[in-house]
């Protein structure tokens, strides 16, 4: 089963994905601890794809593909912007870069999920969750 849900890049749909996440969580009966890891990388996925990808234009979408397979909740998102260099983001947790307010979606997005794909390319990023 695969699922797409397209979102204008503004801010305040990312209540849009707190709702797919909680809605997921009652059909499918994920744990406390897998809901918050999705909910948490998700959210982190989606506002970067907002703010960083599509520069807050509200005209580009942010594209989300979401299926569930025996042993995994897989999300793919998208974005219409010219993709980032996922390899040498600064480490969040490096002292120079505690005080950041930005900076720790990805390291977060990493640490929550089971997999992690980034493609460049087609300015998406995959996460899987065991379910």
């Amino acid at each position: 089963m695969s699922n797409t849900l397209f979102i204008s890049s503004k801010i305040e749909n990312i209540s849009i994905i707190e709702s797919l996440v909680d809605q997921l969580s009652v059909e499918y009966s994920l744990g406390v601890d897998i809901y918050g890891n999705i909910l948490v990388a998700l959210l982190e996925a989606v506002t970067n794809s907002i703010m960083h990808g599509n520069k807050s234009n509200p005209e580009k979408k942010v594209k989300l593909t979401y299926s569930l397979s025996e042993e995994f909740i897989e999300f793919c998102i998208s974005d219409e912007g010219e993709g980032f260099d996922f390899e040498n983001i600064p480490d969040p947790t490096r002292p120079r870069n505690v005080e950041k307010p930005n900076g720790r979606g990805v390291f977060l997005m990493a640490h929550l999920t089971d997999e992690l794909i980034y493609n460049k390319d087609n300015c998406e990023v995959i996460m899987r969750f065991k379910i």
